[in-house]
């Protein structure tokens, strides 16, 4: 292309504007990572909240099967352990050391971020236990449950090994 004054014009070419640039996507990136930065407290406190109700109901399963457990086996009396009440009863009758009272997981001693333990007496029919819910760490709860005897599900802030009525019940 000639100019009016006869010199060659260079056509620069024109930038593409398709797309985003560097810049663009990393101010993006920033924005979401501030605002996942604000949600993941919240989520936390959420899933601790989760984990800490589903101990509590579990600690209320276990007392209702170690009521049904010492009613059908009343010469045993309350269950030793949590395996006694749990059991794979699709291949067996239930059974005193396989009840078939709760699932296999809770069995097991761990769902949900906690830890369940389950205590007897020594006597028989044994007469007593103590159920505790611990928190695996600090991320899954923050609270302690536990029952005995008087079926009262307790809860605590501080580590527990054994239950009793100087723990408070939950309300």
């Amino acid at each position: 292309m000639f100019s009016s004054r006869g010199a060659v014009q260079c056509r620069k070419p024109m930038r593409s504007t398709k797309g985003f640039s560097l810049i663009e996507l990393l101010i993006v990136i920033a924005v979401i990572l501030v605002i996942a930065g604000l949600a993941l407290p919240h989520l936390l406190q959420s899933r601790i909240a989760a984990n800490e109700s589903a101990a509590a109901q579990d600690i209320r399963i276990i007392n209702s099967a170690l009521i049904t457990y010492t009613t059908a086996y009343p010469s045993v009396g309350y269950a030793n352990s949590l395996i006694t009440l749990g059991g794979d009863c699709t291949s067996a009758m239930p059974s005193s050391s396989s009840a078939c009272l709760i699932d296999n997981v809770l069995a097991s001693g761990t769902k949900s971020g906690y830890s369940f333990t389950l205590t007897g007496g020594s006597s028989t029919p044994n007469q007593n236990y103590t159920a505790i819910a611990a928190p695996q760490s600090n991320y899954t709860g923050v609270h302690y449950f536990c029952s005995f005897e008087d079926a009262t599900i307790r809860f605590t802030t501080t580590a527990i090994t054994t239950c009793d009525a100087t723990i408070p019940a939950i309300q």
